[in-house]
């Protein structure tokens, strides 16, 4: 478990350096010319992980039903609003934001999945999250 979590951790400091890598292009260029590189970039990189490893496309991918597909394009939706927000309202807003959007949705997918959870604690954790944007808000 220990090992999930590290990388857990370590994919949302990738998350971090991504949407700031990302807004600072979007400064230089526009939100949708950031998202359109990070994207060709990223295609490029995985095309090439992929050849040098082996196994590009895995049996069973023509398999999935077709809504699945649909990740990529909220994926460019997501990448582009990052884009779009870092320089308006700033890192730690836009991260705090992004996480408390995440905590609804996988609060709801766990809640609709039947997954063991507590629902009040992780509301609070929600709410928490809300709550310290807020307090970033406040007039000095």
């Amino acid at each position: 478990m220990t090992l999930f979590v590290a990388y857990a951790i370590f994919a949302g400091l990738l998350v971090g350096l991504s949407r700031q890598l990302n807004g600072r292009l979007a400064i230089s260029t526009t939100p949708l010319i950031a998202s359109f590189f990070n994207h060709i970039v990223g295609f490029a990189f995985l095309t090439i992980l992929g050849l040098a490893l082996g196994n590009l496309i895995l049996p069973g991918a023509t398999d999935a039903p077709w809504w699945v597909y649909f990740g990529g394009p909220l994926g460019v939706i997501f990448v582009t609003a990052g884009s779009w927000l870092i320089p308006r309202i700033g890192a730690v807003n836009s991260a705090l934001l992004v996480i408390g959007g995440q905590m609804v949705t996988g609060v709801i997918f766990d809640l609709v999945r039947g997954a063991p959870m507590t629902f009040w604690a992780s509301a609070l954790g929600v709410a928490l999250i809300l709550g310290g944007v807020a307090l970033t808000q406040r007039q000095k």
